[in-house]
């Protein structure tokens, strides 16, 4: 585990200072995306969110603070564990995304409710929250509060999508606002903003089946990989394989192909060897030269 953090501490610090530069200005406009969901949307409808925002829309409720400084209130402690657990280099971008969305969510809330419908507030709030935070993620930060939480838990369980955690997590909070608040259809609306998020999210971090991965078993393993490395410009991996009743060795082609280049690929494997066995199937992550970085993006 310390190994995969100083591997990352070490593609950080590979950054120039126009990227990083670059990074900060996302950040800046991923804060403005994300406070704009809170305060345009859901706080001003009375919709949890879920995480530190969502208990901050409870609390402001009960203490007469503003949501934003609430938000920016509870993240102090969690700021201290993060800064503790990932350094200082991590948290001094999450510091300023937090400072951000806090001193947004406040100037958005100025201007009041966009609407009175509480299943547009939900899908529009849900939608921005999620955009935020995912442009955000891919910037190498987080907005604080549940994200560090969520980094946390990816450490420990990196099968488990970013989305996924959120919804587990946010769930509890809505239900203790929907208790709290002793309104059913409030709960109801803030739960769908919570799945929205989480679909949201996971579109904007990995996006929609983002590649195939192909299996190719021919007796022209040559003339197949060849026309795919030169006309599609993809790499592709011999895997040593026998056939358990002829006993015959052959090369097995592995290759994972973006999504609008699968059907170019199977062309090319039918016009070299219509008798070829080929598997496809989703290639839902990956990481590695051409796709995303496997530090930067893993969170």
């Amino acid at each position: 585990m310390e190994e995969k953090n100083l591997a990352a501490q070490v593609h950080d610090s590979r950054k120039t200072p126009a990227r990083r530069a670059a990074d900060y200005l996302v950040m800046t406009a991923a804060a403005a995306v994300y406070s704009a969901g809170v305060s345009l949307f859901l706080d001003p409808n009375s919709l949890a969110p879920g995480g530190v925002t969502g208990i901050s829309v409870i609390l402001n409720r009960i203490i007469p603070l503003e949501t934003g400084t609430l938000i920016l209130l509870l993240n102090i402690p969690i700021l201290a564990v993060g800064m503790c657990r990932f350094g200082l280099r991590f948290i001094i971008s999450t510091i300023y995304c937090t400072v951000l969305t806090s001193i947004f969510t406040n100037l958005f809330a100025l201007y009041g409710s966009l609407t009175q419908d509480l299943f547009l507030a939900a899908v529009a709030g849900g939608a921005l929250i999620a955009v935020g935070m995912g442009l955000v993620f891919k910037a190498g930060s987080t907005t604080g509060g549940m994200d560090i939480i969520i980094k946390l838990l990816r450490v420990k369980m990196p099968y488990m999508k970013t989305g996924t955690l959120f919804l587990a997590l946010d769930a509890v909070v809505v239900g203790a606002a929907t208790l709290l608040f002793r309104n059913l259809e409030r709960g109801l609306y803030s739960g769908l903003a919570i799945f929205i998020t989480s679909v949201v999210m996971d579109l904007v971090l990995y996006g929609r089946d983002s590649a195939k991965l192909i299996y190719i078993i021919s007796d022209h393993p040559g003339e197949i990989a060849g026309r795919i490395l030169e006309e599609l410009n993809i790499g592709v991996t011999y895997v040593n394989g026998s056939g358990a009743y002829s006993g015959k060795e052959k090369n097995v082609i592995l290759c994972v192909i973006k999504k609008n280049l699968s059907s170019r690929a199977e062309e090319i494997v039918r016009q070299e060897d219509p008798m070829a066995f080929m598997i496809v199937t989703r290639a839902t992550e990956i990481y590695g030269e051409g796709y995303k970085n496997l530090f930067s993006e893993k969170l």
